[in-house]
């Protein structure tokens, strides 16, 4: 197996089938037309993703003696159904439209309301059946995860880091709409947001699991690597996604030009453009930010601000430098060869250039 696997069509079609798999299992407990459009949506959710998150997870195991049980495919692609749980909930929270280039769930079940000539708000039902439909992925993915097939010992010996990177998760998302309820924000703030809300799930605890799994027990040395390496490649990782969501092309991100200006999201970058902005320029980006009918000419006058500000140069040289030196602290980890370079390679898929 070579290093080009890291995040190729062969590793996603592993990871695929057991989703699909899985999903599968649970045909005969959400059967029946009432039931059917649940299924049927988690299924349209859960077939786009770029499946970074396993792919850390699976070369921890790797990297720390894992061998070719192909259990571990099943343990690490049930981190994608937390992150198709998290994305539901978010974009209610957030009240997007699109999600990886078609409606969000919310807006699906919405639709599926005003079609039916159903009664009641069909906004409101929209909202809660997403929400539904993420804390039913959310169990599944427990169970997906309990139920792998890799031996009881391994699974003990990640058990606190999974419920623990669960629960950074949630709380991560509290203090995501603590921010916005706040209003300004300073970088360290957000930063924090960003590490619970996003960071560590997408890279630091997927790839401390998978090295607990295949070593099954605690090492000093794993502690450190994904602090030095995960902690530092997932803040670039957010980073990334920050600028993505102001400039990114909607042809790679799924969502409309500048939708994270129109939600007023407050990240690392929006801070500190209001912490480098001129009172004119602050008191735009005040105006502006979390206008939801913000046309392309205010998104346009937000992105100036962001590059005039240096803003946006100051993120790109962050990514750069974290990146820099999570790569560094490969060099000496006690990893094998073929998870090193697979995990030089995932660090820099996760921040590169997408826009």
């Amino acid at each position: 197996m070579t290093t080009s696997f890291a995040l190729s069509d062969a590793f996603r079609s592993e990871v695929d089938q057991r989703l699909r798999a899985f999903v599968d299992r649970q045909r005969p407990l959400v059967s029946g037309p009432e039931l059917s459009p649940l299924l049927t949506a988690a299924e349209d959710f859960l077939a786009g993703g770029k499946r970074l998150r396993p792919a850390f997870c699976y070369w921890g195991w790797r990297g720390a003696g894992g061998g070719d049980d192909p259990a571990i495919f099943a343990a690490a692609a049930s981190l994608e159904l937390l992150q198709a749980s998290a994305l539901m909930h978010d974009d209610v929270m957030d009240a997007s439209d699109m999600r990886r280039g078609r409606p969000s769930a919310h807006r699906r079940f919405q639709a599926l309301h005003e079609e039916s000539g159903w009664q009641g708000s069909a906004e409101q039902f929209g909202e809660g059946a997403a929400v539904l439909l993420g804390s039913l992925l959310l169990v599944w993915s427990s169970e997906m995860w309990r139920t792998s097939g890799l031996p009881a010992e391994a699974l003990r010996a990640a058990e606190g880091v999974h419920d623990l990177m669960r629960t950074e998760l949630m709380c991560g998302q509290y203090l995501d709409l603590l921010e916005q309820a706040h209003g300004e924000s300073t970088f360290e703030s957000a930063l924090r947001v960003a590490l619970h809300k996003s960071g560590k799930y997408s890279v630091e605890q997927p790839l401390r699991l998978g090295l607990l799994l295949g070593a099954r027990a605690p090492e000093p040395w794993i502690d450190r690597l994904c602090v030095d390496y995960g902690q530092k490649v997932g803040i670039a990782f957010q980073l990334r996604d920050d600028v993505l969501g102001v400039f990114g092309d909607p042809a790679e991100t799924g969502k409309p030009a500048g939708d994270d200006l129109r939600e007023g999201k407050r990240t690392m970058l929006i801070a500190r453009t209001l912490s480098q902005a001129t009172p004119e320029q602050a008191a735009d980006v005040r105006l502006l930010l979390g206008d939801p009918k913000l046309e392309e000419d205010g998104v346009e006058r937000l992105r100036a601000i962001i590059a005039d500000t240096g803003a946006l140069a100051a993120s790109e040289e962050m990514i750069k430098r974290y990146l820099d030196d999570a790569l560094a602290s490969l060099r000496h980890a006690p990893i094998t060869g073929e998870a090193r370079e697979a995990l030089q390679e995932l660090a820099v898929a996760a921040t590169a250039r997408r826009s």
